[in-house]
């Protein structure tokens, strides 16, 4: 993933192509990202972004499309259509994944191509079921639900530590006895695996949302 989207589209696109130029070679897959994902992550803030920044226009899209295809046909294009880092409450936000229906068409009247484009869905956690399967139809191949799959994580945690909070004060004493040992309780072996089957459950509930289950 190579997110210049702040960048002049221009130079965007230009550094892209050196990217992939070097990485066709070794048969390996670029992910660009053309139009801002709104929200704040990893220390970039965007939430103060102009609404019109948070959706890509067509023939970005193909600008994007047709100076890297001449490369390589391996890379994917993060197009922006609303999406927003984190989660939000309903109605806060204005996802148009139907958008990307229409970024296809444009491409595919330029190149006689059905479907040319490998596109992704930045910032997916929170969206609909309605949402995803649009997005999917119209062409991605990917969708980050980085928020989702943390929280997920911590659900498993959390719930444990609830759940046997008197076996978590001590490493010997609890319920059970004075002289009883905890350490099958506090070992972050047993808790870890906790946060791990949640979060789990939630990457196979997107796979499913992604209609990503017994295909390769």
């Amino acid at each position: 993933m190579l997110d210049l989207s702040e960048q002049p589209k221009d130079e965007n696109i230009a550094i892209c192509k050196k990217y992939l130029e070097k990485m066709a070679p070794l048969n390996l897959w670029l992910e660009m990202e053309i139009g801002i994902t709104g929200g704040e992550e990893d220390g970039t803030d965007n939430t103060g972004v102009d609404n019109a920044a948070l959706y890509t226009q067509p023939e970005d899209v193909y600008d994007v499309y047709k100076t890297l295809n001449d490369v390589s046909p391996n890379f994917s294009i993060a197009a922006a259509f609303g999406n927003i880092h984190g989660v939000y409450t309903p109605g806060n936000v204005r996802l148009h994944p139907e958008l990307l229906g229409k970024h296809q068409a444009f491409v595919s009247e330029k190149t006689d191509k059905e479907k040319p484009l490998f596109l992704v869905f930045h910032g997916g956690s929170g969206s609909t079921k309605e949402e995803i399967k649009t997005a999917v139809h119209n062409g991605v191949v990917k969708m980050n639900v980085d928020t989702d799959t943390q929280f997920a994580y911590l659900v498993g945690i959390r719930d444990f530590v609830e759940k046997n909070n008197d076996y978590l004060q001590s490493q010997i004493g609890n319920p059970e006895g004075v002289d009883k040992p905890n350490k099958n309780f506090y070992d972050p072996r047993v808790w870890v695996r906790e946060g791990e089957k949640t979060m789990a459950a939630r990457v196979k509930e997107a796979c499913r949302d992604l209609g990503n289950v017994d295909r390769l």
